[in-house]
């Protein structure tokens, strides 16, 4: 699979999981270095919303366009998904003034597992998925261009916002 970074083709490992199937089962760490697994998300939809860097612009804005919109939806959970260091997080939360989910794909396995690594630039790719409350795919969404935005309503939509 291809993805492109500022109009240059660039490889992504794996395969998108499939819709309609469970979401292939994760074990990622939060801030206070808790794992949390998918299954803690049972139960509410979930916007797994997936970036490269917190450090870039195009991250920033989408972090914290979810961020806003955790405060206005009700019953869906968003949590945000890279393979930044924790510092790199927990700095750019403090700065920001933002509390919010920051989950870590310390070992690479999220980003294999659903089809997001990218080898040039060790980063997860751009993506968003939404997990309904029984843990199935309803909507993923690979971004074709790393310094483009995700599609934020049609995420909405498929979460049923």
């Amino acid at each position: 699979m291809q993805i492109t970074r500022k109009g240059v083709s660039t490889p992504v490992e794996g395969t998108l999981p499939t819709l309609g199937t469970k979401a292939p089962h994760f074990k990622l760490v939060n801030l206070d270095d808790v794992n949390v697994t998918n299954d803690d998300f049972l139960g509410n939809t979930t916007i797994i919303s997936v970036f490269p860097d917190i450090n870039t612009s195009v991250c920033d804005r989408q972090t914290r366009h979810f961020f806003e919109l955790a405060s206005e939806i009700k019953d869906v959970t968003i949590v945000n998904v890279s393979n930044n260091k924790k510092e790199d997080l927990t700095d750019w939360c403090a700065t920001n003034g933002i509390t919010t989910t920051m989950l870590r794909d310390n070992d690479g396995t999220f980003g294999k597992d659903y089809g997001l690594w990218m080898p040039e630039f060790k980063v997860l790719a751009r993506s968003i998925f939404v997990l309904n409350e029984h843990g199935d795919l309803i909507y993923s969404e690979l971004v074709p261009e790393m310094a483009q935005e995700p599609n934020y309503e049609a995420a909405l939509a498929a979460a049923g916002k």
